[in-house]
C-alpha cells in the first residue's frame, strides 16, 4: 500500500478522506504543510501550482498563491490558467470537505471573470452551499481572489454536480 492510498483512501472508499486528513492535520503549521504536500501527491496537476490550503471548514476554503516564475505569464502576471486552477482547487476543497461521506463531486463546467492583473500574493476564498445529502444535485460554486490589497483580480464560479459514491 503507498503512502497516497493510506492518507488519501479512494474517493469511492467510505467516509471523507480529504475532511479527515484536514482535520486531522490543520493543528500546526506542520500539519498544514503536510496536508498540502499530500494534495500534491494526490492531485498532481493541481499540486503543480504551487498553491497552499490555509483554512477549511464547512462551507468556506481559503487557499493563497504566491506570484512565482512558474505561474506567470508574458505581462510578469499570473497566467489566466493558473487562476482558474486556483478557483477549481479552492471551490473543491470547500465542497468535498462538506459532502456526506457518501457523497462524491465532480465539476461539470466553469466560467471566469479576469478583473484586473493578478500580482504578488493572492487569496482565493470560497462560500459554497453545503450539501445535505448524496442525492444527485448542482451548486453553483462562486470562488473569489484577490490581490494583497483586497482588490478581486477574478471570479469563478464552478457548476458542481454532487451525488452518491458508487
Amino acid at each position: 500500500m503507498s503512502i497516497k492510498t493510506m492518507l488519501f483512501p479512494a474517493i469511492e472508499d467510505k467516509g471523507n478522506p480529504v475532511r479527515d486528513s484536514w482535520d486531522r492535520l490543520k493543528g500546526t503549521s506542520v500539519g498544514i504543510w503536510l496536508f498540502n504536500q499530500l494534495m500534491r501527491v494526490v492531485v498532481p496537476y493541481t499540486g503543480s501550482l504551487g498553491a497552499r490550503v490555509e483554512e477549511v471548514r464547512p462551507g468556506y476554503a481559503r487557499v493563497v498563491l504566491r506570484e512565482r516564475f512558474a505561474v506567470r505569464n508574458h505581462l510578469r502576471s499570473v497566467h489566466a490558467i493558473a487562476l482558474a486552477n486556483l478557483v477549481e482547487l479552492t471551490g473543491n476543497v470547500a465542497v468535498v470537505y462538506a459532502c456526506p461521506d457518501d457523497a462524491r463531486m465532480i465539476v461539470a463546467g466553469m466560467r471566469m471573470k479576469y478583473l484586473k492583473k493578478a500580482r504578488g500574493k493572492l487569496t482565493a476564498t470560497s462560500n459554497p452551499p453545503i450539501p445535505t445529502s448524496n442525492a444527485r444535485q448542482q451548486f453553483e460554486v462562486v470562488v473569489e481572489v484577490r490581490d494583497e490589497s483586497g482588490e478581486l483580480v477574478c471570479e469563478g464560479t464552478l457548476e458542481t454536480l454532487v451525488g452518491p459514491k458508487k
